[in-house]
């Protein structure tokens, strides 16, 4: 059975990426990528249609196309025999939401909805709908109701009911005419099965359903929309099922597309965060994962579960089986420095990493690493995407402080770095305050591998070790994981997520250590950046409001 291999596929942010990985020993075989031909569509249509502010679309032809060719990729390199696969997993990112027709195929592929932009899948980053948002929680609040301390206290415009109750809003033919609205995870294991199913990472986390008591209560729903009373009923009526449980077997279809044997079980998708714990190694309570991409997340589990503000919402069983599940982050973090690069570096930085055949992010790295800590006299609030934790507050924006005539490029981008971190240690500081054990940190992620500065700051602020998992994509494991447990022994995957963990997760990695006169230096500039944090993103958070509706 050593021969027996799963496929883990992940949908990111703006690509596909796909792995083959031998069950027995969680050996790489084989990977591919795929971009996502049109990116993520903000500003504007294709066709020029304008989009409000905020908004974050996607073609999900893109994810069809990404899905094919990842794993078409990722077979040829691997140079298995197709009839060594036993077992598909998925994880994508959440909440991206797309309405779809009776057969689920997605409305944008009808002639008749192709120029409507409500017909396309909305991003997790999609913050358009932070006004309905704010209403949820409103009114959540002064019914008393008990999901939303599950929350943070908040209801995120990234979640699933703010998304359609703008539809409802802006084009509500939309959402009388799709028949289901699923998360991407979901649409894509339908895809390949012919099944749909929901998962209950996607479901708990970002829709508030909970095992004993549904979605929230029809009457609430009613109250901010008619249309919502019968959301569960009419829009979200899949079963919803553990990730890893097998939601259905790979389509003749499906097989022909990818390269692949029919009959193939297919797992329960998870969200690509949280895939990530399993595929970290992470077994158990206590072990903070930090996934550092575009955005970062930040996983951890408990024995019990407990009343969080800020937080992005606690799930039994949402992560790891036996465990309360809670999530974290920061909408932010490669965003912010990809922001710097496009938008504020001079010609000469360019035309210097031009004639030295490297990129600017690396020319940029070497000289804010020339920077002691403390001495760019300079704190960022990290907010260019919004505040997801603690504040969580997408009308919050970023900002610099300390900026002077003698800034440079390499000061400012060292700024980011350090409040990326910053923020981070505001979320492990927040669960510890809670009875949240912190025992170890452990980060994961391109970025994380990538560079070494970051990584050294973030171990500096935390004042602690930070363990960089280097055992490759740890989404694209997880799902992989979930695959072998979809399988079952009997066919040579395990019966058990923390079985396939122990025995298929990589535990290679590279430890950070914290050195003390930095740690000192970063304690001062962290009390600067609460008190920067407070000031803005409490005290006087109507400010950014304010300048967003200034005409």
């Amino acid at each position: 059975m050593t021969d027996k291999c799963v496929i883990g596929i992940d949908f990111g942010t703006l690509s596909a990426r796909a792995v083959v990985i031998r069950c027995f020993d969680g050996n790489v075989l084989g990977t591919g990528e795929c971009a996502y031909p049109h990116g993520v569509i903000s500003g504007a249509m294709p066709d020029g249609t304008q989009l409000p502010p905020g908004s974050a679309l996607q073609d999900p032809a893109d994810y069809i196309h990404a899905l094919r060719t990842s794993v078409r990729e990722a077979l040829a390199s691997s140079a298995i025999p197709s009839g060594s696969i036993i077992g598909i997993g998925i994880d994508a990112t959440s909440c991206t939401i797309l309405p779809v027709t009776k057969e689920g195929s997605p409305l944008c592929f009808l002639p008749a909805y192709k120029d409507r932009p409500h017909a396309y899948a909305k991003l997790w980053k999609h913050h358009a709908a932070a006004a309905e948002a704010e209403r949820m929680t409103e009114l959540a609040r002064s019914e008393n109701l008990p999901f939303l301390s599950r929350f943070g206290g908040r209801v995120s415009s990234e979640g699933m009911f703010p998304k359609l109750l703008e539809i409802l809003r802006e084009d509500p033919e939309i959402y009388r005419e799709a028949d289901a609205f699923l998360e991407l995870g979901d649409y894509l294991t339908g895809h390949l099965t012919g099944c749909f199913v929901r998962s209950l990472c996607m479901a708990g986390f970002k829709s508030f359903w909970e095992e004993k008591t549904g979605y929230p209560p029809e009457d609430f729903l009613a109250k901010l929309d008619p249309h919502l009373r019968t959301a569960e009923e009419d829009k979200l009526r899949h079963s919803v099922m553990q990730p890893g449980a097998r939601a259905g077997y790979l389509t003749e279809a499906a097989a022909e597309e990818l390269g692949l044997l029919p009959g193939i079980p297919v797992a329960v998708p998870m969200i690509d965060a949280h895939a990530a714990v399993p595929g970290a190694g992470i077994t158990g309570p206590g072990e903070l994962l930090l996934i550092l991409g575009t955005s970062s997340c930040s996983m951890i589990c408990d024995m019990e579960e407990r009343s969080i503000p800020g937080i992005c919402g606690v799930v039994k069983d949402g992560i790891l089986p036996g465990f309360y599940g809670y999530e974290a982050g920061q909408t932010g973090v490669g965003d912010c420095f990809a922001w710097f690069v496009k938008n504020a570096v001079p010609e000469e930085y360019t035309a210097e990493a031009r004639k030295r055949c490297i990129s600017v992010h690396t020319l940029l790295m070497e000289k804010a690493a020339a920077i002691l800590p403390g001495r760019g006299r300079l704190i960022a609030l990290d907010w260019w995407n919004g505040n997801r934790s603690i504040l969580n507050d997408a009308s919050l924006s970023g900002v610099f402080f300390g900026l002077t005539l003698e800034t440079k490029p390499e000061e400012m981008y060292r700024a980011l770095l350090e409040a990326t971190a910053f923020g981070a240690r505001k979320i492990l500081e927040n669960f510890e305050a809670n009875g949240v054990q912190v025992r170890s940190v452990t980060a994961c992620g391109g970025i994380s591998e990538k560079n070494p500065l970051m990584m050294q700051i973030y171990a500096d602020v935390f004042g602690r070790s930070v363990t960089v998992h280097a055992g490759g994509n740890a989404s694209a494991m997880g799902a992989a994981m979930l695959g072998a447990v979809c399988a079952g022994s009997r066919m040579g995957g395990y019966d058990t997520l923390r079985e396939a963990t122990s025995r298929m997760a990589k535990r290679s990695a590279v430890t950070y250590e914290p050195v003390s006169a930095a740690v000192k230096h970063y304690d001062a500039l962290y009390r600067i950046y609460s008190r920067l944090y407070e000031l803005l993103g409490v005290e006087n958070r109507e400010l950014f409001v304010d300048l967003q509706r200034n005409p």
